[in-house]
């Protein structure tokens, strides 16, 4: 009965589609400004999304001991008073509404239904404040709500961020009856034992519609207050599909030759700076230099028990270039002679040597 109340303030009073109504009266209390909600997903055979409360608000689960202090703005939103005569069949709101009220409507085919809300209020959480507060804050990942939320891939975590409440004592009563008949506003006694109306009175400040922004969790604790509805929430996932790694993989296989790519590159370029002398230089003959008097002798290491090597002027990059020659009279790195190739690497190390 209160949820077909609630159902039918948010039909007429709209709001674009984000106020929720209050699907229980026993809950209403939880549906406050900063509390937390999980929305349930739409599935194929649930047009709607459902949304359940908690005991948690969102200075609940995040990290620190600093409370939010973003403030909460409340006006007048409007007087609500409805009285409707609603058909139970061929009308789709009057099926959805024979489960709602909750009384008897063996041979009726109507439904009369009187809510007085009288002057409602609107609360609702300054969003640019709340923004600033939330800009270096985090996620507490062991608290019990987040871990039961991230376990299911269709709970999205929610913040109640305005709600519609009463100001005053209100009253709801349902008559169900034949079309024709007197409509009748009034609380029923022990004289009705059929049980075809109803009646209810509920305290000032119940709420009766509200409206969430969803939560979108990162992996690192941070979040993103969804406030537009083509912004989603929920959490961020490490992919494990095999068309994730797939792409994955592929994705490291690319860097990695293009690093190789690059290493090559600036191999490249180093050898041209390094040779460029030698093939430009008139003045530098191309003849042996350890011919010349006075000139490091070029020797073959085979022969004194050294094994082939990387050159040390051409052969320190990614592809190993190797030579059995090299210099007794220069040393490198510790050792106390040079490997490198007879042309042109050994000229051209002795000339910058010079």
């Amino acid at each position: 009965m209160f949820a077909a109340a609630t159902k039918s303030f948010v039909k007429q009073v709209g709001d674009g589609g984000r106020l929720v109504p209050v699907p229980s009266l026993s809950e209403a209390d939880k549906y406050q400004p900063l509390s937390l909600v999980v929305k349930k997903k739409r599935c194929f055979l649930l047009q709607r999304a459902t949304f359940t409360s908690t005991p948690f608000t969102l200075n609940d689960i995040l990290l620190g001991d600093r409370e939010i202090s973003a403030g909460i703005s409340s006006y007048q939103l409007l007087n609500y008073e409805d009285k409707s005569d609603v058909s139970l069949y061929g009308n789709r709101r009057g099926n959805h509404m024979v489960n709602d009220v909750g009384i008897n409507v063996a041979g009726s085919d109507s439904i009369a239904v009187k809510a007085s809300f009288g002057v409602v209020t609107k609360h609702e959480v300054e969003v640019t404040t709340l923004l600033k507060e939330l800009t270096t804050r985090k996620i507490n990942f062991d608290h019990c709500l987040i871990r039961q939320s991230r376990s299911s891939r269709k709970a999205v975590l929610c913040v109640v961020m305005e709600s519609i409440r009463t100001t005053r004592q209100c009253s709801l009563s349902v008559h169900a009856g034949m079309r024709g008949e007197a409509v009748r506003f009034h609380i029923i006694d022990e004289q009705n034992p059929k049980g075809r109306d109803k009646a209810i009175v509920f305290p000032a400040h119940t709420t009766i519609a509200f409206s969430v922004f969803e939560l979108f969790i990162y992996l690192d604790g941070a979040f993103d207050l969804c406030v537009t509805s083509v912004s989603k929430g929920g959490f961020e996932r490490e992919e494990t599909t095999t068309f994730a790694i797939f792409y994955r993989l592929r994705n490291i296989l690319f860097e990695r030759n293009r690093r190789v790519m690059d290493a090559i590159a600036r191999s490249e370029l180093y050898m041209d700076d390094l040779f460029s002398d030698y093939y430009y230089d008139k003045s530098l003959s191309m003849t042996d230099f350890s011919l010349r008097e006075g000139t490091h002798v070029r020797v073959n290491l085979l022969n004194h028990n050294i094994p082939k090597g990387p050159c040390v002027l051409c052969g320190m990059g990614n592809y190993k270039r190797e030579t059995v020659y090299g210099c007794f009279e220069c040393s490198f790195n510790g050792q106390k002679y040079v490997r490198l190739h007879a042309v042109p690497c050994f000229d051209v190390w002795h000339k910058r040597m010079k």
